[in-house]
């Protein structure tokens, strides 16, 4: 491959048209990002491409820009197919679609489950140019939908594809291998990538041009990475202790499980802090009601599965917090990548017990360096414990009581009730402090 050239080019010189300048000039992209400026040269001459870049450098205008540039050549419905692992990715993907092809007048179907399958059908109806989907939801279509097929795409992408490239997509992608023309385009996209790309190289890339325009495993230099090695009875003290002192700040907080999310939720309401869950058994509709929340500042911490790391572009976080150490060292990279986007500084903050201490060790050897500890005094930390504990001994209560009814509505892992987000959101906003009552 090819190293990069030291100068910037302009969009222009990149063979980008007016048109799509111009629609990059409106989103705030003057100048094309060192994906962008390294793959869509080689998009622009037909080639197929394994792109890898850190999270948040602009992935997606990277394969957008092209395709959408070639649909102007011959514009026709069902012109490109894009695959993403989340329904939040798929939607996120979509507004960058139309709001870059807004003048040349671009319609977008999403398809991912959680939504109504019947409205997505009538959109399919209106013979949109881009599809963006997640892989079994197509299927469905694919299957179900009168009319519907993918035997004229010009492209496919795979974003976020070491993911996707995981067993648990690899039926529904075969299938959908099946169905689409092998005279194509095909673009891998992601932060990360795995050796199954490989695998999938032979299977539907010819000749791909792999760009890298990071080292494998990165995080960008303006994120401030730190670890705190403390006993697991102490997890929630220290979590509380880091938020307080970072009051102000938009923060992400990843667990393992989606009941964690509530529970940490719940328990940091009570503590006066605006939080909000979102996780993958919320509904479509929750799970984008608590984003959007998040995005507009009316709660300024989102408690998170993995379902978030992936791909959303939220510009505001200023931190990460690895309630969880996530078991696979490689998440890690796509979690911390939520902030320090785009060239903005971000802290990275990692809470790790002697359960979770050898996956830490895998991520340390993962990013080839050790990380500096997180400087607290315990026993500053500790005085937080009393209230925290009676937090979420609340919390528990709270849980156990609306368990039932949850499931019986199969709604289950939502935001803990909308009136009760209000209630918290509109009169608990007084700052936490960590000096105890004097009795």
């Amino acid at each position: 491959m090819e190293e990069a050239k030291e100068e910037t080019k302009s969009f222009k010189e990149l063979g980008v048209c007016d048109q799509l300048i111009e629609a990059c000039d409106n989103l705030g992209w003057k100048t094309p990002s060192k994906i962008q400026a390294e793959a869509m040269p080689h998009a622009f001459e037909g080639k197929d491409l394994i792109g890898l870049a850190q999270t948040g450098s602009g992935k997606t205008g990277a394969f957008a820009i092209p395709i959408l540039q070639s649909l102007l050549d011959s514009p026709h419905a069902f012109f490109a197919c894009v695959l993403s692992p989340t329904r939040e990715l798929a939607i996120q993907i979509a507004e960058q679609f139309e709001a870059l092809g807004s003048g040349i007048g671009v319609k977008c179907a999403v398809l991912v489950g959680g939504i109504d399958q019947v409205q997505q059908s009538i959109a399919l109806g209106k013979r949109p140019h881009i599809v963006v989907a997640t892989p079994g939801r197509l299927l469905d279509h694919l299957s179900n939908t009168k009319g519907f097929s993918l035997r004229m795409i010009k492209y496919l992408v795979l974003d976020e594809a070491d993911r996707l490239l995981n067993e648990d997509f690899e039926k529904a992608l075969d299938q959908i291998l099946n169905a689409i023309p092998r005279e194509r385009r095909t673009y891998l996209f992601s932060a990360t990538m795995t050796k199954k790309v490989r695998k999938l190289q032979r299977a539907c890339l010819r000749n791909p041009v792999k760009i890298e325009a990071a080292s494998k495993y990165s995080t960008v230099d303006t994120l401030k990475q730190q670890y705190r090695f403390l006993p697991a009875k102490y997890k929630d003290c220290y979590l509380i202790y880091i938020l307080t002192e970072m009051a102000g700040s938009t923060s992400m907080v990843f667990t393992r499980t989606c009941d964690a999310t509530r529970l940490l939720a719940l328990m940091l309401r009570n503590l006066g802090l605006r939080a909000i869950p979102i996780s993958g058994q919320m509904s479509q509709d929750k799970r984008l009601g608590a984003l959007n929340k998040f995005k507009a500042g009316e709660c300024n911490i989102l408690i998170c599965t993995d379902v978030a790391s992936r791909g959303l572009d939220i510009p505001s976080v200023d931190m990460v917090i690895n309630y969880d150490i996530p078991t696979n060292s490689k998440d890690y990279i796509h979690r911390v990548g939520r902030t320090a986007r785009a060239g903005r500084s971000g802290v990275a903050i990692s809470l790790v017990n002697q359960y979770e201490l050898e996956w830490y060790i895998q991520i340390e050897k993962l990013i080839g360096k050790k990380l500096p500890e997180y400087p607290a005094e315990e026993e500053e930390v500790l005085l937080l414990l009393e209230r925290v504990t009676e937090a979420k001994r609340i919390s528990l209560m709270k849980i156990k009581e609306t368990g039932g009814k949850r499931k019986h509505r199969g709604g289950g892992g939502d935001d803990g009730d909308n009136e009760e987000v209000h209630k918290y959101l509109g009169a608990k906003k007084g700052k936490l402090s960590k000096k105890p009552k004097r009795k």
